[in-house]
């Protein structure tokens, strides 16, 4: 998808350029007329690779591949003896879909896992809280954490109001712009929350919408500051929370974490090729990875990315 993003662009910027050189380095100079007739080239192998696919007798076919492995093996935690059966079933796969050089390359993986899970707020009312610890979260002690709330919107707040947080368990409410820019509170949110004295942190789900739903995720642990447990929790929730604390209402919440984290596993990379017939030292790069969290099947994140790479190679091989 990025190379066909980046193609509309490339091809709208040519009037502006035309006849003028693109210089890799000495050895290479086209200009951009010579590339636009180079793609145009392409126009009977792109719509062959589209009919295959859209059409033929490969419609549909990577959904339903991926369907099986999903169904079939279910998440496959890194570290995971599931990731194993993946690998092993990747592996099969490709070799029966006839591709070239079907190999296994060995790899150092995380291993972390969740253990139990538990969070409840204690003040003003007795309320359950959907949590899901993040990943390389440390443990609470075996009692859990029970202490008072502070609840912000953004780092500048916390940083504004770091007196207040320490001893606390810091909750963010932070808005949802795009997941890119909001993602920095989950693989932050635990560092900064320590940072000024917190003793753990939830992090509302980097989530345009939610129905009690909290979401996992991967978060980042500084060498220099404390490590604190931390988790998800639903939208619904840190915006209750965020009410709350805007009425003036003492917090307090009951959190439980058994999160473990072992040393790197043994893992592979799976990989398969299509050896070029003009250029066959010359590599280009499609891949996914086969791990996925624990708490759900991992068919988008990031089983379809894995499976249309393993199709984009059938494709060529079909269409010979």
């Amino acid at each position: 998808k990025m190379k066909y993003v980046f193609l509309i662009v490339f091809i709208n910027l040519l009037p502006q350029y035309a006849g003028k050189s693109l210089r890799r380095d000495d050895r290479y100079s086209k200009t951009f007329e010579d590339i636009k007739n180079e793609i145009a080239g392409y126009t009977d192998i792109a719509k062959a690779i589209i009919d295959l696919a859209v059409h033929g007798k490969a419609q549909n076919r990577s959904y339903e591949r991926l369907a099986v492995f999903a169904d079939t093996i279910g998440p496959r935690l890194s570290g995971s003896k599931n990731l194993d059966t993946a690998i092993k079933y990747m592996f099969s796969a490709l070799k029966e879909d006839e591709l070239e050089n079907v190999h296994l390359e060995p790899v150092k993986v995380p291993h972390w896992e969740r253990g139990e899970e538990f969070a409840k707020m204690l003040e003003p009312r007795n309320h359950s809280i959907a949590v899901l610890g993040l990943g390389s979260s440390v443990a609470t002690p075996p009692e859990g954490i029970t202490a008072e709330v502070i609840v912000v919107s953004s780092f500048d707040e916390l940083h504004k109001r770091a007196q207040e947080a320490k001893g606390k368990i810091v909750v963010y409410n932070e808005p949802f712009i795009n997941y890119g820019e909001t993602v920095q509170y989950r693989s932050q949110g635990a560092v900064e929350a320590a940072k000024v004295g917190a003793v753990a942190s939830l992090i509302r789900s980097i989530a345009s919408f939610s129905i009690h739903s909290p979401h996992t995720g991967w978060q980042d642990y500084q060498p220099d500051v404390p490590r604190i447990p931390t988790a998800c929790i639903s939208v619904e929730d840190a915006e209750m929370m965020s009410r709350m604390a805007s009425r003036g209402i003492k917090i307090v919440v009951h959190l439980k974490m058994g999160a473990k984290t072992y040393p790197d596993s043994p893992s592979f990379n799976t990989v398969a090729e299509i050896v070029g017939s003009k250029y066959p030292e010359q590599i280009v790069l499609v891949s996914g990875h086969l791990d996925s969290w624990d708490v759900g099947q991992g068919a988008m994140d990031d089983g379809g990315g894995a499976f249309i790479s393993w199709e984009a190679l059938s494709l060529i091989k079909d269409l010979g």
